[in-house]
């Protein structure tokens, strides 16, 4: 990095299910919420800032380039500049990247970045029978050409094409997300035993959490005319084995061992962070909350996506001369727990690191310092907010426990991961 870059802040919303308590709030409301309270609490002038970048996944079609709907109706005044990104799950750290690269090119010093999505509010399109049909009506001239049309109307037009379902399907492998996940269970060997065991472990680390407010300083209750929501709502408090296993799998429904119960739930949240140089922090007389040391994206098989999280920590260690034994704290994006167990096998394989990075093993993931306040598991993955989210929390646990070093990182659909080192501020 040619100049230190920080994070004042960061805030989020309650991670909802999706169809639950923020199903009535739309993407720019929710964003737009968490913004302008983020800005609130730091005590920083609308206008000091140079510019928004938001990670947004499913745009609305209501709120075009969202990152600038969010920023008007948060406050910021028209001659702020803004504009939206997407790298499906990793669109938050995709916001923040980018801001650091607008300053390492000079563009600017201090930005808002983040992520948002209401997975609730991704809407249903009509068949492509009938927009042709609706067309034809459109443009005919004449009552007989319009009968004529009318003629050929049937009630299948009305079957709904879900777009959730649409974007959850990739179209490089051929794979709905799930299936990626059952490929790196057979490759890993990894049974629904295990993978009913993880997801069991991150809904106690979230219960147990959410009992001790260890999470409250990071988030923000969102209260509208429709809904007054303060806690994440996808935790299952006091869940065990015997209701994992009752769950049948939904992807391979033959010889699959991936559930709904050890999947990443479909979920609305937003995420908000101000970065900025140290150098405008100081200028500013803003405390910082951490340091975004380095990062790094990579590509890989779109049918292994769920290894993104190797790959790109790979990539980044080498990058930065960072080993895993200078990691106090990791969050790993749990989109399946076949895929985060698949990643703790291959850090601590020899064999997987020989023939992949001709390498020695990454190395053994402490389990003690893994999503230590639950995944993504338990508190859903609205995919646009997902890796601001786990930036948020890795540096918000750094400060609660006096550690200095954090690893986030997340597999990508499509066949992409990322990984960013962060640091706690030292005065």
């Amino acid at each position: 990095m040619k100049e230190k870059i920080v994070i004042i802040d960061g805030l989020r919303s309650p991670i909802s299910k999706a169809g639950f308590e923020l199903k009535n709030v739309q993407a720019d409301t929710l964003g737009a919420i968490i913004t302008k309270e983020l800005v609130l609490r730091a005590g920083i002038n609308y206008d000091a800032f140079d510019e928004i970048i938001l990670g947004n996944v499913a745009q609305p079609a209501h709120a075009s380039n969202i990152a600038r709907i969010i920023a008007i109706k948060a406050g910021f005044s028209q001659k702020t500049p803004a504009y939206t990104v997407h790298r499906n799950c990793a669109s938050g750290m995709q916001a923040i990247s980018s801001a650091i690269e607008k300053i390492h090119s000079n563009q600017g010093s201090l930005y808002l970045v983040g992520g948002v999505e209401s997975m609730s509010n991704i809407p249903l399109l009509y068949q492509d029978a009938y927009k042709d049909f609706i067309t034809k009506i459109s443009y005919s001239k004449s009552l007989a050409q319009k009968l004529q049309i009318l003629s050929t109307f049937k009630l299948s037009h009305f079957k709904p094409v879900i777009a959730l379902l649409l974007g959850l399907n990739d179209p490089i492998s051929g794979q709905i997300m799930g299936l990626t996940a059952e490929n790196l269970a057979n490759e890993f060997f990894i049974s629904r035993e295990e993978q009913d065991e993880y997801a069991l472990q991150s809904h106690l680390k979230a219960q147990a959490a959410q009992e001790k407010n260890i999470l409250q300083d990071e988030i923000h209750p969102i209260i509208t005319k429709e809904t007054s929501f303060f806690k994440d709502n996808g935790i299952r408090f006091n869940q065990n084995m015997k209701a994992l296993e009752k769950l049948k799998p939904i992807f391979d429904k033959n010889a699959g061992t991936v559930s709904a119960g050890n999947s990443s739930q479909i979920s609305d949240g937003a995420c908000m962070l101000i970065l900025s140089t140290e150098k405008k922090a100081k200028e500013l007389g803003l405390k910082i909350l951490g340091v975004i040391k380095d990062y790094a994206y990579v590509g890989l098989e779109a049918k292994r996506m769920g290894l993104g999280p190797i790959y790109a920590t790979k990539k980044l260690f080498d990058k930065t001369n960072t080993s895993l034994k200078d990691i106090d704290i990791i969050e790993l994006n749990e989109a399946f727990s076949a895929q985060s167990l698949a990643n703790l096998k291959a850090f601590a394989s020899n064999s997987f690191c020989k023939k992949t990075f001709n390498s020695a093993a990454l190395g053994e993931i402490n389990p003690d310092i893994l999503n230590v306040n639950g995944g993504s598991i338990a508190l859903g993955h609205p995919v646009g907010m997902s890796g601001a989210r786990i930036v948020l929390t890795a540096l918000k646990q750094l400060k609660r426990t006096n550690k200095k070093t954090a690893l986030a990182t997340l597999c990508v659909g499509g066949g992409q991961g990322a990984a960013f080192l962060l640091e706690a501020y030292d005065e």
